[in-house]
């Protein structure tokens, strides 16, 4: 194997290095080194995307049922990610099952009918599906095989004079093989090719990404880096002086600013592309990001739409570039332009529908744009959920990667508009699609929680983030809040959860978090307000401050969250909800807490106020009322147990008891029931319900709403 001699000193720094360990792979079995292998390659995204690329190793194995030693393809399956899979992430076929249904092969469009025939090769009755690259593996003769997406590589593939490119790099060591859409031809291609080139290392394919091989698994881990950096160095070195995308055209606005402009536009965005599917965004204004959206090609390169299938699949096979001059436009100016652009879009996408449809070919699908990008901004994308908008962008940035390299050393050559088509539209696509798993209830929705460090909050939290939801939590004690985003980071993920901290008193805070809430997520569908406060004493011994303060926080913080709720919600235009949470005391008067009661009353009545202003606009008020709830709560941590037991005449450890026993079913009341009320309230079951009250307080006559 030949070695690498950076051509610059500064070069070296993108030099990919092996981090195998010999230690750690002497023990493994060999299908536990295609494992480890894979993880490698996976976790370093210069390599090869999310979820995208794959790999595989033929290994002798028992029979289970003969004893015999056979030959078993070992190879990623359907779906999954190489950083991340275990062994059951893999497809396992015998080897002569498989090559024996070669005479299936009818031509290029024999996919449909071998990949069905696929799970009648399965070794060992593994249930993971075999995916469409699986000839491309099963028909090379090498015993360990890597399929890969680096950037460098997908720049050369997609250069007008890829094949020229890859025999100045590589020479004689690597091959080239013009595009040829993945499945069982294309496996048939490289077999041939492998059979002609006996010595050759790997192949670059067209368009799409690299193939490479040797015997061992370490052998062919380390031979896919030299491969990688051989043409990362050379992009390097041939790319010095120039400007791929040519001048620099607008300059980035300041963070903030950039910030500003995202949090605004974003909601009106997922107002126009959610429809009756909800979708969540995404806001990226990297230096690699701003240095494409800022210059002077960029509606040019972006028209050409995505080359490598893996990332059109992900971003649609264009981006929308949205018209902004971020020297002089406001963001009202700017806002005026968003639906025309994207109404523009649509009828593009369309026409590229009409023009390439094949008989047969699935129904249109959505035709709004993934990718939004802002001059001077950044990068926008939308999807279903906030790990694939996430995705989708992290895609798009390995296709800037791609243009900027092909265009520094040739010309930047997309994807055929038919070519992309027939993999977009394919039904092996189209089925795939079929399989995912329904929706939770509430996926694609984003929820902000005040007071949502607490327990109330935080059992909210985990309800509506089981059901699908994104999560904003909001609290005013620092330490609370960073313990429960990263519990709940821990649980169910980084991209899903998000934290801002806010004094619900001040409208600045309040602010915020809502523009904190639209270019972290892209918008806002459900908002709770709890943060809370409470505090008891006879009326003649309460201060104003007393007073003031649960009028502060229940009554005026409850305003001014539910006004930016209104005005977020309003600018998207397609509803929301609002839940307070309320207390028993709100109906019915207790002694010795009037600054709570009367707080807690006017908050009610603002929600009712509001659920009459909100319905025209699809937003629906509601409220749940608790009562008691000592476990989790910080209220129930302070002075305020402290009163209650004092005007009951106990200890705090007798407090639960005691509200258990005047309750008229005689339960105690946890922060999941209130929660329960919540999630009801947020979602769709309680689509036509607005203005109503649920009491959570294990009943409590004095309290009945009517």
């Amino acid at each position: 194997m030949s070695v690498v001699q950076p051509a610059q000193a500064e070069s070296s720094s993108l030099l990919l290095e092996s981090r195998w360990n010999d230690a750690v792979a002497a023990g493994m079995t060999p299908a536990q080194q295609l494992l480890y292998r894979s993880n490698l390659l996976g976790s370093d995204k210069r390599i090869t995307n999310f979820g995208g690329g794959n790999t595989s190793a033929k290994i002798m194995e028992k029979d289970p049922l003969t004893g015999k030693d056979v030959q078993v393809l070992w190879v990623k399956g359907s779906g999954g990610d190489l950083g991340t899979m275990k062994l059951d992430g893999f497809a396992t076929l015998y080897m002569d099952k498989f090559l024996s249904l070669e005479p299936f092969y009818r031509g290029s469009d024999s996919d449909s009918v071998l990949v069905p025939l696929y799970s009648h090769c399965t070794f060992n009755l593994n249930p993971r599906a075999a995916s469409i690259d699986t000839p491309l593996h099963g028909l090379v003769d090498r015993a360990h095989v890597d399929h890969m997406h680096p950037d460098a590589l997908i720049a050369i593939a997609a250069a007008a004079d890829s094949k020229a490119l890859t025999k100045e790099i590589y020479g004689d060591e690597v091959g080239w093989l013009p595009w040829i859409r993945p499945g069982y031809e294309l496996g048939l291609a490289l077999r041939k090719f492998t059979r002609e080139n006996p010595r050759a290392r790997g192949v670059v394919l067209e368009a799409h990404g690299v193939f490479t091989w040797a015997d061992t698994a370490k052998a062919c881990y380390e031979n896919t880096l030299d491969v990688i950096n051989r043409a990362t160095l050379w992009l390097a070195d041939k790319s010095v002086g120039k400007q791929p995308f040519g001048a620099f055209k607008t300059q980035p606005l300041p963070l903030e600013k950039r910030r500003e402009v995202a949090a605004a536009i974003m909601p009106r965005i997922r107002g126009l592309i959610s429809g009756t599917t909800r979708k969540v965004g995404h806001f990226d204004d990297s230096a690699a990001v701003l240095e494409f959206v800022g210059s002077e090609k960029l509606q040019a390169l972006a028209d050409l739409g995505t080359s490598c299938p893996d990332h059109f699949l992900r971003t649609k096979i264009w981006p929308l570039v949205l018209p902004f001059d971020a020297a002089s436009d406001s963001v009202d100016q700017f806002a005026a332009r968003v639906q025309p652009a994207i109404e523009k879009y649509r009828e593009r996408y369309a026409a590229y529908y009409e023009r390439c449809k094949r008989p047969g070919s699935p129904k249109m699908r959505d035709p709004n744009p993934v990718v939004y990008l802002v001059p001077g901004v950044g990068m926008i994308t939308f999807a279903a959920d906030k790990a694939t908008a996430r995705i989708a962008g992290e895609f798009y940035i390995n296709a800037i990667n791609v243009m900027r390299g092909a265009a520094a050393v040739s010309t930047y050559r997309g994807l055929p508009e038919q070519e992309a088509f027939d993999i977009e539209y394919w039904d092996l696509e189209e089925a795939k699609l079929q399989r995912m798993p329904k929706p939770k209830p509430l996926a694609g929705r984003v929820a902000l929680i005040t007071g949502g460090a607490g327990g109330i909050g935080l059992a909210t939290a985990r309800r509506l983030m089981d059901e699908g939801a994104c999560v904003v939590l909001c609290d005013i004690d620092h330490d609370a809040l960073h313990e429960a985003e990263a519990g709940l980071k821990k649980q169910y993920g980084n991209d899903v959860v998000s934290s801002c901290w806010v004094d619900v008193t001040r409208e600045d805070a309040v602010i915020a978090s809502f523009r904190d809430a639209a270019w972290k997520f892209g918008g806002l569908d459900i908002c709770i307000s709890n943060a809370g406060i409470a505090s008891a004493s006879p009326v003649d011994q309460t201060s104003l401050a007393t007073w003031q303060k649960n009028m502060d926080i229940l009554s005026t913080g409850y305003f001014l969250v539910a006004r930016q709720t209104f005005q977020l919600l309003k600018a998207q235009g397609i509803g929301g909800s609002i839940v307070f949470i309320g207390s028993k005391n709100a109906l019915a008067a207790s002694p010795g807490a009037a600054a709570y009661c009367t707080a807690k009353a006017a908050e009610l009545h603002l929600a009712r106020c509001l659920a009459l202003e909100g319905a025209p606009a699809g937003i629906r008020v509601n409220v749940v009322n608790p009562d008691a709830v000592l476990r989790g709560s910080r209220i129930w941590q302070g002075e305020w147990a402290q009163q209650r037991a004092e005007q009951y005449k106990t200890s705090t450890d007798e407090l639960e008891t005691i509200y258990r026993e005047r309750s008229l079913l005689k339960r105690s009341v946890f922060p999941e029931d209130v929660a329960e009320a919540v999630a009801f309230f947020a979602s769709e079951r309680a689509a036509k319900s607005t203005g109503n009250i649920i009491n959570v307080d294990a009943g409590n006559a004095a309290a009945f709403t009517r």
